[in-house]
């Protein structure tokens, strides 16, 4: 993509910009409410059925993906027009979905800078490793990453790590702001939490906030897995990697069913995202429509995205992700033509 189509993609969607304190006044209040109206509907269903009581939690889940998303739009600064407004509904929704609002900012904000460059991976994105890489790893460098990159590992082990782990402590070179707020929530989250139990009993807040907050955070998950791990996703070396290229070819389209669309706050609309992050959630639908050059995006359904589970490693060489056993042929292949190649002599 040349730069004047770069400068005129981005003249496009700069209008969908724009946060409208209306639309998100109306967001605020069909999202977080319901949170806490399930969850005590939740706690009722406790009497009649505890399967009922997970049912519940589960569709409340949905609605913490989406109070999420509230979450993230504040970290970018594109709910609110004001910068204070997106810092305390930012830390309150942090607050509800366990994530510490400035450190999340800071690391989110790095992954929308380096995503899709091969040189710059390892903060704010999942593990990927290159072919060339993997060949070149050890034992158990390789065991280590087959086990993370291992379904059950990455959507079942992986939501606890998120948010009993990497939630709950602040990167060795958080700035004093980011401590404090991680601080900040941590304690609420001690003193909301400890009052909850005391209340409701430890069993029953278990079951109810585990269940719902373990299954919104795997959904999350998935939704960022399947938005940078597809088949023809972009990644480049630094000396070849283009914003735009990343935004546009790196990040999915995930189409979704309406309900499920409204749930996640649009955010299949992943490539219009990374394109223009000051674009709010509920405008992300309208920029893309309204923007030709977007609909180049590889797009995938529910059916296909289950493809992208296959996904392990990235291939620079061709382009695409493969799967182990296709890494397996190309590393036992290229060492084998390594090994038929003829050896220079010294006479030679």
């Amino acid at each position: 993509m040349s730069k004047e189509k770069t400068k005129q993609l981005h003249k496009d969607v700069a209008p969908f910009a724009k946060s409208d304190l209306k639309k998100s006044t109306i967001q605020l209040l069909n999202t977080i409410p319901p949170v806490f109206i399930l969850w005590f509907l939740a706690y009722q269903s406790l009497k009649v059925s505890v399967v009922l009581a997970i049912a519940v939690s589960i569709v409340a889940a949905f609605f913490v993906v989406r109070t999420f998303i509230i979450f993230h739009d504040c970290t970018h600064g594109s709910f609110f027009r004001n910068k204070k407004a997106n810092n305390i509904v930012g830390t309150i929704t942090g607050v509800l979905t366990l994530f510490p609002y400035e450190k999340w900012k800071r690391e989110h904000s790095i992954h929308h800078a380096t995503s899709s460059n091969l040189d710059k991976r390892g903060v704010g994105d999942i593990w990927v490793m290159t072919v060339e890489e993997y060949a070149q790893a050890s034992k158990w460098e390789r065991l280590g990453y087959r086990f993370y990159r291992n379904p059950l590992v990455l959507f079942g082990l992986g939501p606890l790590y998120l948010v009993l782990i990497a939630g709950r402590f602040n990167r060795k070179d958080a700035r004093k702001k980011e401590r404090i707020n991680t601080y900040l929530i941590n304690v609420i989250l001690v003193l909301v939490y400890s009052g909850l139990i005391w209340l409701i009993g430890w069993q029953a807040f278990l079951l109810i906030q585990g269940v719902m907050m373990f299954t919104a955070a795997m959904l999350g998950i998935w939704l960022f897995y399947i938005q940078h791990t597809f088949e023809d996703s972009y990644f480049e070396e630094e000396s070849d990697w283009d914003y735009v290229k990343a935004a546009v070819e790196g990040s999915s389209y995930y189409q979704l069913p309406r309900v499920l669309q409204w749930a996640t706050g649009n955010i299949g609309f992943h490539h219009v995202h990374h394109l223009a992050p000051r674009v709010p959630n509920y405008n992300l639908e309208m920029a893309h429509e309204l923007t030709p050059p977007l609909h180049n995006a590889t797009t995938i359904t529910l059916k296909t995205s289950l493809e992208s589970l296959r996904y392990r490693l990235y291939d620079p060489a061709n382009k695409t992700f493969i799967t182990f056993k296709e890494a397996k042929q190309s590393i036992t292949k290229n060492k084998l033509a390594i090994d038929l190649k003829p050896k220079r002599t010294r006479l030679e």
